[in-house]
């Protein structure tokens, strides 16, 4: 199986994030990893092998990033404020950067499914949410997606208010709203297992999935069963399911 590493110099974090590419051919998936995780996660935890029949039979090519949320989300010592405007530089990385480099190894632009597990769900969903145009289809798996709830501390301004689909989805209205409505999809995904409650992911899952649904916007709600925990081997599976079905 191809497989590359790449690193993208990034102005607004004045670094390069890394960028592992898989496959040859087929619709580009955009992978974030889970907490703090490197672009090797996927491949270390299990998650490529899953996907590994899609990559060989050319329906995905695979582009797993890096986070930097132990600048961002994950620094309890910042107010959630300042970790959303840490975030609004990587999220630049995201578009500016690894954006072009995927369009160009795909052969020019086209639309790129973003996915993820645990914080890494929040952000694929985030993306998608804000960027439509760009990333018209998000898979979280195992996701929480209102930073509020995250150990956090200070009120809330403009970044944290929108780079929080609780927050700014109920809040949706108009000619944007109709837009994204026919723009975007959504597949949430939760096991009811271990530690899937006391991440606070089936509870944002479900909550996101009933903001979604409030506002009429295409979405998904996969709930697994009780034996199906917030942890790889799971994930594995159910990154393999949904992704055979909806690329």
């Amino acid at each position: 199986m191809s497989r590359r590493v790449l690193e993208l110099w990034s102005p607004a974090l004045g670094a390069a994030g890394t960028v592992v590419a898989h496959g040859h051919w087929g619709r580009p998936v955009l992978a974030f990893p889970a907490e703090a995780g490197r672009a090797d996660q996927f491949d270390a935890t299990g998650m490529t092998d899953a996907l590994a029949g899609l990559l060989a039979d050319g329906r995905m090519k695979l582009y797993c990033v890096d986070s930097i949320d132990e600048r961002t989300w994950s620094d309890r010592t910042l107010p959630l404020e300042e970790r959303a405007r840490r975030h609004e530089a990587y999220e630049s990385w995201i578009v500016d950067q690894v954006v072009p480099f995927v369009h160009a190894d795909c052969g020019g632009p086209q639309p790129i499914l973003v996915t993820g597990v645990s914080l890494g769900a929040f952000h694929a969903v985030t993306a998608a949410l804000r960027r439509a145009d760009l990333f018209p289809i998000a898979l979280g798996l195992s996701g929480n997606y209102d930073p509020r709830t995250w150990h956090g501390w200070g009120e809330q301004g403009e970044a944290l208010y929108f780079h929080n689909p609780a927050a700014f989805v109920p809040n949706l209205g108009g000619d944007h709203l109709d837009w994204l409505r026919g723009h975007v999809r959504v597949v949430l995904v939760c096991g009811q297992g271990m530690w899937e409650d006391t991440t606070g992911a089936l509870e944002g899952t479900r909550a996101l999935a009933g903001a979604l649904a409030a506002k009429g916007i295409p979405h998904e709600l996969d709930l697994w069963g009780h034996d199906s925990a917030h942890d790889w081997p799971w994930w594995q599976r159910q990154i393999a399911h949904h992704l055979a079905r909806i690329l």
